[in-house]
């Protein structure tokens, strides 16, 4: 008899249950959690983890499980989601996986999930496709320097209406819509984020982070709800000022002392030759990631989001990760299996 492929190996199968399939006896104590876990033995080496999610696509589409299935992925799940349970998980959410229909309904559901088993997910995002989009229906040329973009008073009042706006709102009914609690906010609610001109105003109202402010959002994940983050903020007139995403992420979770940032791109992560996937590195140390900047080997957009991430663990959180955000179901494989779906930086 053909033997059947593990049911873990399809997370779909695990984000298609309810959350009362998904409730965990309170009598059940979590074990203490390690002083630092580790991917497999691998760290500085070429690796090919994304085999084990992409050697059958179909399998993800087509695939039909039984309640013996579910029931294993939940028992080899089990260890992950102890380790988690009750953590903050601050994920910043972007790239193909806002653009993609398909990839953004798992994301969302994937963030439900997670919620649901006891995880404290912060969902922080920006949306510059979207922005754009609008910013050429009133004519308006975007304009970008070293990566970022120049905002002036018309480009900030498209910025602001974009991502607090519609952006934010479709992404809380979303939540919502899958059982979820979701609640909108940015950074000038509660005033979470105060900027400050960044480049010395050379850009606009492009605003580095002046102060943080996170009570607003460790109230809500108390009570069980998904704080959805746009990345707009204030100084400390009113100003509005256009933030990066990444960056807004990686300070709400060293604010709020996070057990791990989840940066979603579109690449498979930081990779020795950015041609060959089989070069991604599994997991690496701040000091290594360091020695890949300097000599050359990660350069153009991955250096700020390797460098949001140092900075988030030099302030406390436990780990950060650069994921592949096209993969399926990249958030479960990230956080409910050893494998995952990125490369994971620790301090």
């Amino acid at each position: 008899m053909a033997s059947q492929p593990s049911p873990l190996h399809d997370l779909s199968a695990l984000s298609s249950l309810s959350s009362s399939q998904l409730w965990l006896p309170p009598s059940v104590p979590p074990p203490p959690p390690p002083a630092r876990f580790h991917r497999q033995k691998h760290r500085y080496k070429p690796l090919c983890r994304a085999q084990a999610v992409t050697a059958s696509p179909s399998l993800l589409s087509t695939a039909r499980f039984t309640s013996h299935d579910r029931v294993d992925v939940l028992s080899e799940a089990l260890p992950f989601i102890q380790r988690f349970q009750k953590k903050t998980v601050v994920v910043k959410y972007g790239g193909a996986a806002m653009k993609d229909p398909s990839l953004k309904d798992g994301v969302i559901k994937d963030l439900v999930l997670l919620s649901c088993v006891g995880l404290r997910p912060v969902f922080v995002h920006g949306g510059g496709p979207e922005i754009n989009q609008w910013l050429g229906k009133l004519g308006i040329e975007p304009k970008f320097e070293g990566g970022l973009r120049v905002t002036d008073e018309a480009t900030m009042e498209i910025v602001e209406m974009v991502l607090a706006g519609k952006v934010n709102k479709s992404l809380v009914s979303l939540i919502n819509k899958e059982g979820g609690i979701g609640v909108g906010l940015c950074g000038k609610d509660g005033k979470m984020i105060v900027a400050r001109p960044a480049a010395g105003g050379s850009l606009g109202l492009v605003g580095e982070i002046s102060s943080i402010n996170t009570s607003i959002l460790e109230g809500l994940v108390e009570k069980g709800a998904i704080p959805v983050v746009a990345s707009v903020a204030a100084d400390q007139n009113g100003q509005g000022y256009n933030i990066n995403a990444d960056t807004a992420a990686g300070e709400i979770a060293a604010s709020l002392g996070a057990e791990k940032l989840i940066l979603l791109t579109d690449v498979p992560g930081i990779m020795l030759d950015v041609k060959n996937p089989k070069s991604l590195i599994k997991e690496i140390s701040i000091k290594e990631t360091r020695k890949l900047i300097s000599d050359g080997k990660v350069s153009g957009g991955m250096i700020p989001k390797i460098e949001c991430c140092v900075r988030a663990l030099a302030q406390g959180v436990r780990t950060a990760s650069i994921i592949d955000g096209r993969l399926p179901h990249s958030l479960l494989l990230e956080i409910l299996t050893d494998e995952g779906a990125g490369t994971m930086i620790v301090g």
